[in-house]
């Protein structure tokens, strides 16, 4: 391969890599930005609702289930209620980012020559890629006493368990 070339290929690769280092660190607790960190929520009944929570990168997976609790807790208080239930949910995360990289060789044929073509190739992965974390769950609030159940949380007790403040 020229030099010229070598280098080319060298400085677009350092190009990646810096944006893809240059990703948003952990987001604020908040409503969603224009890239979908945060809580959004829809309300399915007067005491029905889903949340979802996207954690930008860096944020674990645990405190992104942990944010959509709080924003639970938020939403049933807002609302009037004392507690909340997990009705149902999931936890997803998928890999953003990053470099993929691959090479490649031939040669070709014109008019009456022709040429012997070898190729090479080859997928390292992404590199520098983030992870990211996704939490939905769905929840039904009530008032009164908490029920005595594995998945029904005290509306207070979990926000000031996950705290009220920023993340």
């Amino acid at each position: 391969m020229p030099h010229c070339a070598s280098k080319t290929i060298a400085a677009a690769l350092a190009a990646a890599l810096l944006a893809a280092c240059a990703a948003t660190g952990p987001t604020a607790y908040g409503p969603a930005d224009d890239k979908g960190f945060g809580y959004q929520e829809t309300k399915i009944e007067d005491n029905r609702f889903r949340i979802t929570y996207g954690g930008s990168a860096g944020v674990p997976a645990g405190e992104v289930e942990n944010l959509a609790l709080r924003r639970a807790g938020e939403l049933a208080l807002e609302n009037g209620y004392d507690w909340f239930r997990v009705i149902g949910g999931d936890l997803s995360s998928e890999k953003r980012g990053g470099v993929a990289l691959g090479a490649g060789v031939g040669t070709g044929s014109y008019g009456r020559s022709s040429g012997v073509s070898v190729g090479a190739g080859g997928n390292f992965g992404a590199i520098g890629a983030k992870e990211f974390a996704t939490a939905r769950i769905e929840v039904l609030m009530g008032s009164g006493e908490t029920p005595d159940e594995p998945n029904a949380y005290d509306a207070n007790a979990i926000i000031d368990s996950l705290g009220a403040g920023g993340v």
